[in-house]
């Protein structure tokens, strides 16, 4: 598909692959597992590296490739803790457990950054902080009253910036001030998986890719795990498959799929346009969201030459080459400058909303699970796979306060939200657009 905003070999993969494609293992599947994890991501690679400080044998399976999905293909961020914080948080769970589930939630970053040291993965981490950008003056007060509860609950530091000095954090007029978060990081997702995935098989996990669940069936000792290239016995199992839980292929797990709205988030990857450009767009370099209902998320590249920008660009199924015109006219909206900027590579991958908000750990009917990220797990779905992984060992030292939550559905609800999601998205580009015109 040709398009004028399309530069010379234009690419509908992750940017991320020209440096850190996953490779393709060559791995049999085994007939017998002590511990087999379904989903070969960010929870699974962290799981599958503590079960094996454990001494806990460990397989890997992916359908795909090892880390091909959300864990190489997400934009990069690295923060620690929840969208919802404060009273709704409490008003679920109570004053006491609902800061104890922030807290939880906010020790994922120090969790990751510590991971990435110890097992000397080089994916390009740096903690710079995020900038969050206020789409209206009621936006920006709800903002600063976060900010307040963020400090008081985790002791990470937030505050906010007003409109008049909102360039120095982003070099646009476009928003109404918003939040600087000092405890928050950028990575190469692709090098990170990469890494995540190499440190797991250094301590003697085996990852096997190309291999599709069909199905997991309790039988007297274990499980077994039927798929495309055969049967798989384990004593435990552990499902970490999150946005990729559901496809037209059927799941692993029907239970876990119908507790998870899938939703697909497009990026694009500008043409390269300089670090003195890059450097007064994104001031200090910080990773940029908004406070949309259909949010963009945007960030400098770790490059820092181009510029990455991804977003809902569609609530109805679209291909990479059909939603990147949409988050170009996003991204211009924001930087006037880019109008006539070209795009290099465009590509989508699915993230997973709970009908809760919150993550999950847990166990059903035996098997071991961690899900639910909503779209921000590059720390929080490595921090999932290290407690699911503490809790199956039997090596947990203190309850994990994200661990056994309810974790609810809805009536007829099979794991597919794509019917519904188009007249969702729909009205919440609406109140987008109101709350815009009375700001």
């Amino acid at each position: 598909m040709s398009h004028p905003l399309f530069a010379p070999g234009f690419k509908t993969s992750p940017w991320w692959w020209e440096a850190a494609e996953p490779p393709q293992r060559a791995n049999a599947l085994p007939d017998r597992a002590t511990v087999a994890v379904v989903g070969g991501g960010y929870a699974g690679l962290s799981a599958a590296l503590t079960l094996r400080r454990l001494g806990q044998p460990v397989v890997v399976l992916d359908a795909e490739r090892i880390g091909w999905g959300a864990s190489s293909r997400n934009g990069g961020m690295v923060s620690g803790g929840l969208k919802i914080v404060g009273p709704a948080l409490e008003a679920a769970h109570g004053r006491e457990r609902g800061r104890a589930i922030a807290l939880a939630a906010a020790a994922s970053l120090p969790f990751i950054e510590e991971t990435i040291a110890r097992e000397e993965i080089d994916c390009d981490y740096v903690r710079c902080g995020r900038f969050a950008a206020a789409w209206s003056p009621r936006h920006y007060d709800a903002m600063a009253r976060k900010a307040e509860l963020l400090e008081e609950i985790t002791g990470l530091p937030a505050r906010m910036l007003p409109k008049s000095r909102q360039r120095e954090a982003l070099g646009s007029d476009h928003y109404h001030g918003g939040m600087l978060a000092a405890a928050t990081g950028s990575l190469h997702p692709g090098k990170y998986a990469r890494g995540l995935a190499a440190a797991a098989e250094r301590a003697g996990a085996l990852l096997v890719d190309g291999v599709r669940v069909q199905g997991i069936h309790e039988e007297a000792g274990g499980f077994r795990i039927a798929t495309d290239r055969g049967e798989l016995r384990a004593d435990a199992v552990l499902v970490t498959t999150n946005g990729y839980s559901l496809d037209r292929r059927g799941t692993a797990s029907p239970w876990l799929a119908r507790r998870l709205v899938p939703l697909n988030s497009y990026i694009i990857a500008t043409e390269e346009l300089g670090e003195e450009v890059i450097d007064r767009l994104f001031p200090g370099r910080r990773m940029i969201s908004d406070s949309k209902r259909v949010l963009n998320y945007f960030r400098p590249s770790p490059d820092g030459r181009r510029v990455l920008w991804g977003g809902r660009a569609s609530f109805r199924a679209a291909t990479a080459e059909q939603s990147a015109p949409a988050l170009h006219g996003y991204m211009t909206e924001c930087f006037p400058e880019l109008a006539g900027t070209k795009l290099t590579h465009a590509w989508t991958g699915n993230v997973a909303f709970t009908f809760d908000s919150l993550p999950h750990i847990g166990v059903e009917r035996g098997i071991h699970y961690a899900a639910g990220c909503q779209g921000s797990g590059v720390a929080m779905a490595s921090w999932l796979g290290h407690n699911v992984a503490l809790k199956l060992a039997g090596a947990a030292n203190r309850p994990f306060p994200l661990d056994g939550l309810p974790f609810p559905t809805r009536p007829l609800y099979s794991g597919n939200p794509n019917w519904v999601l188009p007249f969702i998205g729909g009205w919440f580009r609406l109140r987008d657009r109101i709350d815009r015109r009375a700001a």
